[in-house]
């Protein structure tokens, strides 16, 4: 029966020309792997995957049996119409990651972040983690990269501001309300403050240490994102990654450090197993 099947699913290409077939699955194919790559950044992604998988494998089995015989047209009838209000549920179920989305579009540059940016954001967060260190202010600076943290977001305060120092220094200011969480930063924006993050696991991080360097763990160990640590009992500066936390970084070495690990997504973290320093 199956040898009946796939001679009926092929000729479902024929008559087309293949300069026309070629084209057309080229821009399927775009679109599906522009729709996963916004399913990236939400923190449902997984489960969607999972049910898309599901509904395009059902979809392909209703066509197959039901070309040769309308013995299963009743089901045909419902997988169609519920192919179609799954769709509907998904962009309300979505609704919140799709603004974000075309706000994310409407603000995107075409040739991407320039050196220019970057050496700007670099620079800002080096001055203004020099002043936080040597002024022994605690701070949780998070560098989004390619998965997004909108999760993290919802209950945040917004902020939407260019990189610069200065609002860094007041935002870890003791006195502000907004000093004891962290600080998203995507591109060269601060995109919010007062930002929770999960912890991670007690066993991951030197038991000296405390919930400031646990978050900075916890939240690379779900994303790709870069933090920046500094702690307020010693004015010490570290660096997570991938779920590692390296050794404390010499306010004198911090530039050349971040300036590597920032400058390139997909660099490894570097080794954090070398001896805690005095």
């Amino acid at each position: 029966m199956d040898s009946l099947r796939l001679p009926a699913f092929f000729d479902v290409f024929r008559g087309y020309e293949p300069i026309e077939l070629v084209v057309e699955l080229s821009i399927i194919w775009l679109v599906v792997w522009m729709i996963l790559r916004f399913l990236r950044r939400s923190s449902g992604a997984g489960v969607i995957r999972g049910f898309a998988v599901l509904v395009v494998v059902v979809a392909i089995l209703l066509r197959l049996t039901g070309d040769a015989s309308d013995t299963l047209g009743r089901v045909r009838f419902l997988g169609d119409r519920v192919v179609g209000l799954v769709a509907i549920m998904l962009v309300v179920v979505f609704q919140p990651e799709l603004r974000q989305a075309m706000i994310t579009l409407g603000r995107a540059k075409i040739f991407g972040k320039s050196p220019v940016a970057r050496d700007r954001v670099v620079a800002a967060v080096t001055e203004a983690v020099d002043f936080l260190a040597k002024s022994q202010f605690g701070a949780i600076i998070v560098f989004e990269r390619t998965l997004g943290l909108e999760s993290l977001l919802r209950n945040s305060v917004p902020i939407d501001a260019l990189v610069d120092p200065r609002l860094i220094q007041s935002i870890f200011y003791p006195n502000n309300p907004l000093h004891d969480l962290a600080v998203v930063i995507r591109g060269d924006r601060i995109t919010a403050a007062k930002v929770q993050l999960p912890l991670a696991p007690s066993g991951m991080v030197p038991s000296q240490l405390g919930s400031r360097h646990r978050a900075a763990v916890g939240v690379t160990l779900d994303s790709d994102c870069l933090v920046v640590v500094v702690s307020e009992e010693n004015g010490r500066v570290r660096i997570a990654e991938h779920g590692v936390l390296s050794p404390p970084i010499a306010r004198e070495q911090f530039a050349e450090e971040f300036t590597r690990r920032f400058s390139s997504i997909r660099e490894s973290a570097a080794p954090s197993d070398a001896e805690e320093t005095a």
